[in-house]
């Protein structure tokens, strides 16, 4: 038992802050390319690390090869987990380009709501405690991100709809990562990641190879560290885990995002927000 609350800690500690700092790097890289075709971008390094660790595990693992009903798991699991990753990165992407990017943070935060509500149905009902601190969470969101009257525009219903996709996308991971190993999954949703960003980029955007030099250490930094590393910390933390805590401390995110902008790019911070 202690192990196990260590691990739901530690791990979405260690992705929130790795999701945090990589705000900065989707950053200077959102004005150079669209939305799909950093999504897709980023994905392709996730793909490539991911699929060699799963390879090299399997060795020492010692693995035999899958069986029709671990094909048929990870399959669905990648597609499913895949899919809703898929729609909230790129409305996400979308939205901050029609919104301020504080109301952007604190709508995509609304997941930490929207996580122990979806859960309720599955006969996962959270505490007292839980809820009160999804409650203060929810304020401390509000007091960082919220620096202007909050309003209703197209964007922010874009990020609202991301933020449904986040907390769909959470509580997939939940299901299928008692079934299928987490390194694997993460592997297979980020492949589903990576052909329908494509696709997008393919149809909607207009990508050059010039545009993309520009942005090559953000996508790098992004693609491998908060694709590659955070997702799959994040799907190892929430086997035999309480999504909604774990939820809550991946929210940690806009405060390491806030302290990255700080160090980073020089923002300054105001009494509010501290």
């Amino acid at each position: 038992m202690k192990k196990r609350n260590t691990k739901q800690v530690i791990l979405p500690l260690i992705t929130s802050f790795i999701w945090g700092s990589s705000f900065v790097a989707q950053s200077l890289g959102a004005g150079k390319v669209g939305g799909f075709t950093f999504t897709a971008a980023r994905s392709i390094p996730a793909v490539l690390v991911l699929g060699a660790l799963v390879l090299i595990l399997r060795r020492v693992r010692h693995e035999e090869k899958y069986t029709s009903q671990q094909k048929k798991d990870l399959l669905e699991g990648g597609l499913v987990c895949g899919i809703f990753l898929t729609l909230g990165t790129n409305l996400q992407q979308f939205g901050i380009e029609r919104t301020t990017a504080g109301k952007a943070g604190f709508i995509t935060a609304l997941y930490i709501v929207l996580v122990p509500i979806f859960s309720i149905p599955l006969k996962k009902r959270p505490g007292l405690a839980t809820w009160v601190g999804t409650a203060v969470a929810l304020a401390g969101m509000y007091l960082l991100c919220m620096k202007e009257g909050f309003t209703v525009s197209t964007g922010d219903l874009y990020v609202l709809g991301c933020a449904v996709c986040f907390a769909v996308q959470i509580m997939a991971v939940d299901h299928f990562v008692q079934r299928v190993d987490g390194v694997e999954l993460s592997c297979a949703q980020f492949l589903v990641v990576s052909v329908i960003s494509t696709v997008g980029m393919l149809l909607m955007e207009q990508p050059t190879l010039e545009a993309l030099s520009q942005c090559i250490l953000p996508v790098l930094y992004v693609g491998i560290f908060s694709s590659g590393v955070a997702y799959t910390l994040q799907i190892l933390a929430q086997k035999d885990s309480n999504p909604t805590v774990v939820t809550l401390l991946l929210s940690l995110e806009s405060v390491f995002a806030t302290i990255a902008g700080a160090l980073i790019m020089h923002d300054r911070m105001n009494l509010r927000e501290y």
